[in-house]
């Protein structure tokens, strides 16, 4: 949990949170509760999470290809702000997924080239 700031372009900060299994995390200077939903190792794993005038859902499926990993995202925000978000840039979440997905791309051959595989 302490590197996603590494791995999330707009995250700043992440540390355990008041509850049990909960989180926080900085995104863009907004704070969000996070709680984890699923986790199915190496397959699959989500969360859901409030915080700057939103209620958001976020799961990642693995799926093992050839060479590599098939990364597939789905995302629920409801609530005011995000409504606003799509009126204003109908396109931010698959954007942002778009550089999530790449970050880890980059990250993940970094890794590779440094592990010698």
């Amino acid at each position: 949990m302490p590197r996603w700031p590494e791995w999330v372009p707009g995250l700043t900060k992440v540390r355990a949170g008041p509850l049990a299994r909960s989180f926080e995390v900085w995104f863009h200077g907004h704070r969000f509760e996070m709680c984890p939903g699923e986790h199915v190792p190496y397959t699959r794993l989500g969360w859901s999470g409030v915080g700057a005038g939103v209620q958001l859902y976020q799961a990642w499926l693995l799926t093992p290809v050839a060479g590599g990993t098939h990364v597939v995202t789905e995302n629920v925000v409801r609530g005011p702000a995000a409504k606003s978000l799509t009126v204003l840039s109908p396109l931010w979440a698959q954007r942002l997924n778009s550089l999530w997905v790449t970050q880890l791309e980059r990250l993940s051959e970094t890794a590779r080239q440094d592990s010698g595989a």
